[in-house]
């Protein structure tokens, strides 16, 4: 008798410790599976993508200061009419522009119109918020004269503008972009929650 209850307390104990081995295995498991989903995002974020937030309204109404939005840094071919982080040197922050036109491609800017031309063809940009105004830009150093006729972006280079056309520290100013100084492509809106799509605009 008492080797029977001994046999069954015995047979109990090994029960229960096997519930318990496969308890730990199984949350063991998920630990792994998480931990590596972690490294995953942060590896995704750290190398490819990024987050980053707007702090001027130079790329109004298409995006709007306090916006969030998500970059890629693999750019295999930036066109025209992509948005890109860029940045220069003596600059403080990196600033958010369209890519208006691409190395090799020549660009003319009407400033008495406000119209803009990329290899002799005029642009539809229902993007910008106006038109460019000669007289109301006076928020950054403008030189007129390198935009008589037409300029040939150098290859490896974009030229950018913000669609807040008249209130925009960009190309008119700093000149070309080489493409060592882009920093990523904008891909989408994270936030305000839903407006996901910043290219609704583009033609």
């Amino acid at each position: 008798m008492p080797e029977e209850l001994n046999a069954t307390q015995d047979k109990k104990e090994a029960e229960t410790w096997s519930l318990r081995e496969a308890l730990l295995r199984t949350l063991y498991d998920l630990a792994s599976v998480a931990v590596s989903a972690v490294v995953v995002v942060l590896l995704v974020f750290v190398f490819g993508f990024r987050m980053v937030g707007v702090v001027q309204n130079s790329m109004y109404p298409t995006l709007e200061e306090k916006q969030s939005l998500i970059v890629t840094a693999f750019m295999p071919n930036v066109k025209q009419h992509d948005i890109v982080i860029i940045t220069k040197p003596g600059e403080h922050d990196p600033l958010v522009k369209r890519v208006i036109a691409v190395g090799g491609q020549t660009i003319r800017i009407d400033f008495q119109v406000g119209d803009v031309w990329v290899n002799g063809v005029l642009q539809d940009e229902p993007f910008i918020r106006e038109k460019i105004k000669t007289k109301s830009i006076d928020s950054f150093p403008l030189n007129i004269s390198r935009f008589v006729g037409e300029v040939q972006v150098p290859e490896g280079s974009v030229f950018v503008m913000g669609d807040n056309r008249n209130d925009s520290h960009d190309s008119r100013g700093i000149g070309c972009i080489r493409n060592e100084y882009l920093l990523g492509k904008v891909m989408f809106r994270i936030k305000p929650f839903g407006e996901w799509n910043v290219y609704k605009t583009t033609p």
